[in-house]
């Protein structure tokens, strides 16, 4: 080859690697002129190196990021190529969540700027990601599902299930008398049992048909394996590539299944005309267009993490949704309940393993009710007035909460805090709102490494700023199934305890450590409990 040319070549080649390396070092010295402090960023992961290298867990690193500036009340970070201002200060967390939640209506795409266009991949149709309008219409639609009425009308599917739980628990207890469970495994199949009598009108029992597909195929599309942080990292990086050639999260043969369910279960409730108080019913009624919202009186007992619906959710649209919709609500259901809730239930068994007077008290109280209702079944009322259940579950709430949640900025927002910062967040930057770091503030909650129910106890929860308490979020965008949630929640630790007590065993790690990496929240070596049935 000639000379020139290689010099000609390898000069072109310079010049385009200083032009990649110029826009790069632009791209993440973007804090650098804000009057907040930020941390330093290594491309193209941003601050996320750690994470992926498995450094910390997801709720250290989080946590990490929010001590890191214990005075300051606004944070700038690099979450891979995105820009993200962390946000810990509770006025200011008040105006991006609420007051002017307008400028913060959408979550951060992980599917670039097209997400509401992305119909072959299912999870962009779900509620948790529609942007705009979009959101707004579905939210106005699905709000009337998720109300106490419904609430109560799909709470004796939860009793029946319930029943059939202890029973088969009992039969693996035995003669011996307690049966040893790796206890979030043993709650992912409560919560995938649930679900699948809640949502999709199947009964499973996950704990006595240990491979049944159900379980399998939900345990398969929950593995956050290598593959699935590949693709994480791709669209963090590559979200308008990723994108355009159309790469799901889940694998297909997962999204089929669950799909099909749903058509099939569909297809046989038109054609027999079948009714059931299950969400799939629900839905059907959305798709038809005719589940409205309707005035309920408040429900002061409903629980303390409860969020309440805005105005957002209550307005009538009145517009049906498409089968690939009805598909994606059901999917988001089922994933939340997987993984979400049964982590918190494998917490609360956690926390009342090791923490036996906690146990104890909520056991009394569980009794008393039980014989209070004199051989009847549990009721959702009966459920929310259980004072002593409702401080134990906000209390797990408060300590083993997710890391964090997010908005977008929509369009140029003046961030103001009266008193001296002020900056614009340009339309598309990201807000973190760092839920898990706020939750072990001392300045909120003191002593927040100690299981406290009594925190939230007629006395003190007064002294709570509910800003400051966000385990279903806050704001319009605040967490749709949360009164589900917490009923399920519920529901189960009452039949568990009026039927067993929650020990620890041999393998029960004390403390207990987290997984580290990109992970869901789950102890790093399982959680390990005994059920002891009582006598």
């Amino acid at each position: 080859m000639d000379v020139n040319l290689c010099y000609l070549l390898l000069t072109a080649a310079l010049v385009i690697l200083v032009i990649i390396y110029r826009r790069v070092s632009k791209h993440y010295s973007y804090f650098h002129d804000k009057p907040i402090p930020s941390l330093p960023s290594i491309p193209p992961f941003g601050c996320m190196l750690p994470v992926l290298l498995k450094k910390y867990t997801f709720f250290e690193f989080h946590q990490m990021i929010y001590n890191r500036f214990p005075d300051a009340k606004v944070v700038g970070l690099f979450d891979m190529s995105t820009r993200f201002f962390m946000v810990r200060d509770p006025e200011l967390l008040k105006k991006v969540l609420v007051k002017d939640f307008d400028y913060f209506i959408d979550r951060r795409s992980m599917f670039g700027d097209n997400t509401n266009e992305s119909d072959n991949i299912l999870i962009t149709k779900t509620l948790l990601l529609l942007r705009g309008q979009k959101w707004r219409d579905m939210r106005a639609t699905l709000s009337p599902a998720f109300t106490g009425s419904k609430m109560r009308a799909m709470f004796d599917l939860i009793v029946t299930y319930s029943d059939r739980m202890v029973g088969i628990l009992k039969d693996q207890a035995g003669e011996v008398g307690y049966v040893d469970y790796e206890i979030k495994e043993c709650c992912s199949r409560i919560a995938s049992d649930i679900i699948a009598t809640c949502a999709y009108g199947l009964e499973v029992e996950s704990l006595e048909n240990r491979e049944n597909d159900f379980f399998t195929m939900g345990k398969k599309m929950m593995n956050f394996g290598s593959s699935f942080v590949i693709r994480m990292v791709l669209y963090g990086l590559f979200p308008k590539l990723m994108n355009r050639f159309q790469v799901d999260f889940f694998d297909a043969e997962q999204t089929r299944y669950f799909t099909q369910i749903i058509k099939d279960t569909i297809e046989t409730r038109d054609k027999q005309g079948i009714v059931r108080p299950d969400m799939i019913h629900l839905l059907m009624q959305a798709q038809k267009g005719v589940l409205k919202h309707h005035q309920e009186t408040a429900e002061a007992t409903a629980g303390f993490a409860t969020v309440e619906e805005s105005e957002v959710g209550k307005t009538a649209v009145g517009k049906a949704i498409t089968d690939f919709e009805v598909v994606a609500q059901c999917l988001i259901f089922f994933l939340a309940g997987f993984e979400a809730i049964s982590s918190q239930m494998s917490f609360i068994c956690y926390e009342l393993a090791v923490n036996p007077d906690v146990q104890q008290k909520l056991y009394e109280e569980i009794e008393e009710t039980n014989n209070h209702l004199n051989g009847k079944s549990l009721t959702y009322d009966t459920l929310q007035q259980m004072k002593y259940l409702d401080m134990v579950t906000s209390e797990t709430l408060r300590k083993w909460s997710g890391p964090a949640t997010d908005r977008m900025c929509v369009r140029d927002y003046v961030l103001d805090d009266g008193a001296g910062l002020k900056f614009t967040i340009e339309a598309g930057t990201c807000v973190m709102i760092p839920s898990h770091g706020i939750h072990w503030d001392p300045k909120y909650y003191p002593e927040p490494e100690k299981f406290d129910p009594e925190r939230f106890s007629e006395e003190r929860r007064a002294d709570i700023d509910m800003t400051m308490y966000l385990p279903f979020g806050a704001g319009p965008r605040n967490c749709i199934g949360s009164r589900f949630a917490l009923m399920e929640m519920k529901a189960i630790v009452c039949a568990l305890l009026l039927n067993f007590s929650i020990e620890q065993n041999e393998k029960t790690q004390v403390p207990l450590k987290i997984k580290k990496g990109f992970a869901p929240l789950a102890g790093e070596k399982g959680i390990h409990l005994r059920l002891r049935t009582r006598k």
